[in-house]
């Protein structure tokens, strides 16, 4: 399997599988004489880890990072770094019944389709588990892009229910197990959420990623386009259908005068539809993402199929699994979104000087 690697002069390579003994990845392309630790990356795996409330999945991982090389006395070294988790709490058996047969929703028959083989337990190499290394990457990727960069995630939309940006605050994020920054929301959300769990269900969610303090000059035309690269590294997200930048596809419904943003002096920019970026590159306004997943494809409610060989059946999906998986797409979206930033900071260093 080919495609394992992401980025250019910041380059990230994962492995593993999500029941194997352990999954890792290998950041190359990180400058010397950064302070690094593993504590710096722990604290947004914990972000991401399963199990910590009743809306996500209730597989028990601590997710303890090792970094293996690459550091040296608490700096980076420039030379690769090797980071892995092991695997603690997976449960192979949960995934028996369906070693033949396909879910619905799932990666099962286009892996099976493409390479004749599949790893049926928890979905192998296409499981959510693999982004718990983009995490990890991403916490170096901040190390790379300073304390000037801030980049912060929230959970805007679950299922049909939308946040109030008038209510929108930050710290709000924090206090709550949807990630949501808006407290009314939130609220609202827990009841809506434990009745689709209870039922087996699952449902959506849209998540917002922000990046303030990026220097403009970031991306280049015409084919290393900074959105052009968040957008498809975004979509590499497991479950995610759709994303935009800056007013998205809200931008359609707009008037140039009203799509425009306008500039005076400084520069100030007036508004902040193009997300940050025009022509592919960062104007230094906030870097606007957010991106669109799909429900849970592992629900309780039997689902007609078929097997290797092409037999109909209906299958039942049991084992621990997230009513709402983008919950956890939250530290997933920021760490993407910094693996994309600082590559391009990089690459305009290794151009612009």
């Amino acid at each position: 399997m080919s495609h394992n690697s992401f980025g250019h002069l910041f380059r990230v390579t994962t492995w593993g599988e999500s029941h194997g003994p352990a999954i890792g990845c290998v950041v190359d392309g990180t400058p010397p004489r950064l302070p690094l630790s593993e504590a710096d990356i722990q604290v947004f795996l914990d972000k991401r880890k399963p199990g910590q409330s009743r809306f996500t999945t209730q597989r028990r991982e601590p997710d303890q990072v090792k970094i293996l090389s690459g550091v040296f006395e608490g700096v980076t070294t420039g030379t690769p770094i090797s980071l892995v988790i092991e695997n603690q709490d997976a449960r192979s058996k949960d995934y028996g019944d369906i070693a033949t047969r396909f879910r619905p929703g799932h990666a099962d028959y286009t892996y099976w389709t493409k390479y004749g083989v599949r790893d049926y337990r928890g979905g192998g190499r296409s499981s959510a588990r693999e982004t718990a290394m983009r995490v990890a990457a991403g916490a170096v990727a901040r190390r790379i892009l300073g304390d000037g960069v801030v980049i912060r995630g929230a959970l805007v939309q679950l299922g049909r229910h939308r946040v109030d940006r008038a209510r929108w605050d930050w710290d709000a994020v924090d206090e709550n197990p949807f990630f949501c920054p808006d407290r009314q929301a939130a609220q609202a959300w827990e009841g809506e959420l434990d009745a689709v769990r209870k039922a087996g269900s699952s449902v959506g969610a849209v998540i917002e990623v922000v990046a303030s303090g990026v220097p403009a000059g970031l991306g280049a035309p015409i084919y290393g386009k900074l959105d052009a690269d968040l957008a498809a590294a975004m979509m590499s997200i497991n479950a995610v259908k759709g994303v935009e930048i800056g007013a998205g596809f809200a931008a359609a419904e707009l008037s140039g005068e009203e799509n425009a943003d306008e500039m005076r002096e400084g520069p100030t920019f007036l508004s902040n539809n193009a997300g940050g970026i025009l022509g592919g590159i960062s104007t230094g306004q906030d870097v606007v993402v957010r991106f669109a997943v799909k429900p849970t494809s592992s629900i309780l409610a039997p689902r007609r199929t078929i097997d290797v060989q092409g037999v109909e059946s209906d299958i039942r999906t049991v084992g621990r699994h997230d009513p709402c998986v983008g919950i956890r797409a939250v530290p997933v979206g920021e760490a993407m979104l910094a693996c994309v930033l600082a590559d391009h900071l990089l690459r305009h260093r290794a151009q612009c000087g």
